[in-house]
């Protein structure tokens, strides 16, 4: 699996910070395991974000030229 790039760890924690206001200020929890409970599912939202964000595609790798024909070749060696 390769790594996350920063791009995909910066969406993931910027999803965590802002889904755990929003979960706060719209539950209005007040209990210890209520905030537990959204923090909880904000990191795995946030985990879920980073790792389905697309990461950037690396550089197309240089294809030789076609292969020479036979026929084409020149001997190396007698």
């Amino acid at each position: 699996m390769p790594r996350p790039t920063a791009a995909q760890l910066a969406y993931g924690a910027c999803t965590v910070i802002l889904s755990t206001f929003a979960m706060l200020l719209l539950s209005q929890a007040g209990s210890v395991v209520g905030i537990c409970v959204i923090a909880l599912a904000a990191l795995a939202l946030g985990l879920l974000v980073a790792l389905t964000a697309p990461a950037p595609r690396g550089r197309p790798e240089r294809t030789s030229a076609e292969p020479v024909p036979d026929e084409e070749r020149v001997p190396t060696s007698f």
